[in-house]
């Protein structure tokens, strides 16, 4: 019989593997990937340079960057048979849902599916990196009733993203932004969703399966949702008055505030958030309108008094989503699909080094 004795309710601080894919230095207030500091890397590089730095180990030259682009290009379509697969699905059909359904449908053209070489598996993440925004965009266009949109090749992969989402060419500092916030999603160690792909990839599934499964546990709203969950409550009000009453009446119904709090950031705001809210400082000094600013920076006072509670990165990720135009109901598909580079590291790695996740529980049934 297995003992009680080492048992962790929901695993919290328990070591579950051993990774050269990242770490989160709570301490020293560092995200490292790959040996470097994810919020210096968001400072000086792109969001291509972490997905060349997640999947081959360092960072790429311009060759390689270069490369490394066109690569992702040549991917950009999806079988007409994933689009008409989409058609078929309800209308009241989740995003997330489309997303992962997507993704699915594509396992079944990988002729080579069972094929967990290092090479293939990069071959494969590089192909669902180039397909995952015509999938997370058309299928939510086809849900709301909408033609799909075709890739621009002629722009570069975050601007792409954002064009096909808002049917508008980005502006430079746009595309810049969002590509920032692709890049801070891009990776974070072990939660929920990576933890469930590298379950999965555990059984020697392959990474189509271990996504799936990943959208899956994305889609729940103690995990993902946050952003789009902070976008409804801002708008719920129209001055920073009028947010202030909204968040007292939370508090004082002990409702969660979302946006705020993590398991691993417990006592110090996310570092990532911190660069999201100088982002939408940007946007906002572009537009003039600085309310969203002036609610978000309440509300984030009001959770550190109240509750000792610090913005996590989706709660200025908002925002910055909203000022670019971005649909709400897209905020978590985006986090998806930024996270895909991470996602497809961690099954690469738990498939070159494998051993199947089989735990034990604690038995608190009848007796016998």
């Amino acid at each position: 019989m297995a003992t009680t004795e080492n048992f962790v309710p929901g695993l919290e601080g328990v070591i579950a593997a051993e990774t050269a894919i990242s770490f989160l230095d709570t301490e020293q207030e560092k995200i490292i990937i790959k040996g470097h500091n994810l919020i210096e890397l968001s400072q000086t590089k792109d969001y291509l340079d972490v997905v060349h730095l997640l999947i081959e180990g360092q960072l790429p030259s311009e060759t390689e960057k270069v490369t490394l682009e066109a690569k992702l290009k040549e991917n950009y379509d999806v079988p007409s048979t994933v689009i008409d697969v989409l058609k078929l699905l309800p209308k009241q059909t989740h995003p997330m849902d489309g997303q992962r359904t997507g993704i699915s449908v594509l396992a079944g053209f990988d002729n080579n599916i069972d094929d967990r070489s290092l090479e293939s598996n990069k071959s494969r993440a590089y192909q669902l990196m180039g397909q995952l925004p015509n999938i997370t965009v058309n299928s939510f266009r086809i849900l709301n009733g909408h033609a799909e949109v075709a890739p621009n090749k002629d722009l570069s992969y975050s601007a792409n993203f954002l064009y096909m989402i808002t049917g508008k060419v980005p502006t430079e500092l746009e595309a810049e932004i969002f590509d920032r916030s692709l890049l801070l999603y891009s990776e974070h160690e072990m939660p929920n969703s990576t933890f469930t792909a590298r379950v999965i990839a555990s059984t020697q599934s392959d990474i189509y399966s271990a996504l799936t499964g990943a959208v899956a546990s994305l889609k729940g709203n103690l995990h993902g949702g946050a952003n789009e969950a902070v976008m409804y409550m801002l708008s719920e009000a129209s001055s920073v008055a009028e947010f202030e009453e909204v968040i007292y009446k939370r508090l004082e119904q002990k409702e969660k505030i979302m946006g705020f709090g993590h398991r691993v950031y417990m006592k110090k705001m996310d570092p990532r958030a911190l660069i999201m809210k100088e982002s939408l400082k940007q946007l906002c000094e572009i537009d003039g309108d600085t309310s969203l600013l002036e609610m978000c920076e309440a509300g984030e006072k009001i959770l550190e008094k109240e509750k000792g509670l610090y913005p996590n990165l989706d709660y200025y990720a908002a925002p910055v989503y909203y000022k670019l135009g971005i649909p709400i109901p897209l905020y978590t598909p985006i986090f998806f699909s930024a996270r895909t580079v991470g996602l497809c590291a961690h099954v690469i790695e738990q498939h070159d080094n494998n051993r199947l996740f089989r735990p034990r529980v604690n038995y608190i049934g009848e007796s016998y």
